[in-house]
C-alpha cells in the first residue's frame, strides 16, 4: 500500500470520527432514541459519546497519540453495541426516527461496526504515518 493511500485511512478515520463528535450535539434527537432504556441519564450518555468521539478523531491526527486513540474507537465503538442490539429488538424502527428494513439493523451489526473496528485496529496498528 502506498504512503499516500495510508494517510487518506488515517485522515478519513480522524474526520469521520471528528463530524460522528459533532453531530451527536448538533442532531441529539437521532442518538438519543437509539440508547437502551435500561441505561440512565441517555442525554449525559449522548454527550459523553459525541466528546469521546471528538477527542478520540483528534487523537488519530496528532501522531503520539494516534495508537491510543485508535484503540479508544475500538474500545468505544464495543460499547456501542448494545445500542446496534437494542435497535433490532425495536425492530430497527423509532418513532419519528430512523426506521430502515430489520435486516439492514443486522447488517450495521455483524457487517458496518465489525468494519469500522478494523479500521480503528489498523490505524492503532500502522500508526507511522506522519500526517
Amino acid at each position: 500500500m502506498k504512503i499516500w493511500q495510508k494517510k487518506v485511512i488515517i485522515h478519513s478515520l480522524a474526520y469521520f470520527y471528528l463530524a460522528a463528535g459533532i453531530n451527536h450535539f448538533v442532531s441529539p434527537d437521532f442518538y438519543l432514541p437509539l440508547i437502551p432504556p435500561f441505561f440512565s441519564n441517555p442525554d449525559l450518555i449522548n454527550s459523553l459519546s459525541g466528546v469521546a468521539e471528538i477527542l478520540l478523531g483528534l487523537g488519530i491526527m496528532y501522531f503520539p497519540t494516534r495508537t491510543r486513540a485508535a484503540f479508544g474507537i475500538v474500545l468505544m465503538l464495543l460499547a456501542f453495541i448494545p445500542s446496534h442490539v437494542y435497535f433490532i429488538q425495536i425492530g430497527s424502527c423509532i418513532d419519528n426516527g430512523l426506521c430502515v428494513d430489520a435486516w439492514i439493523g443486522w447488517v450495521r451489526l455483524l457487517l458496518i461496526h465489525p468494519i469500522l473496528i478494523y479500521w480503528a485496529y489498523w490505524v492503532a496498528k500502522n500508526p507511522r504515518i506522519y500526517v
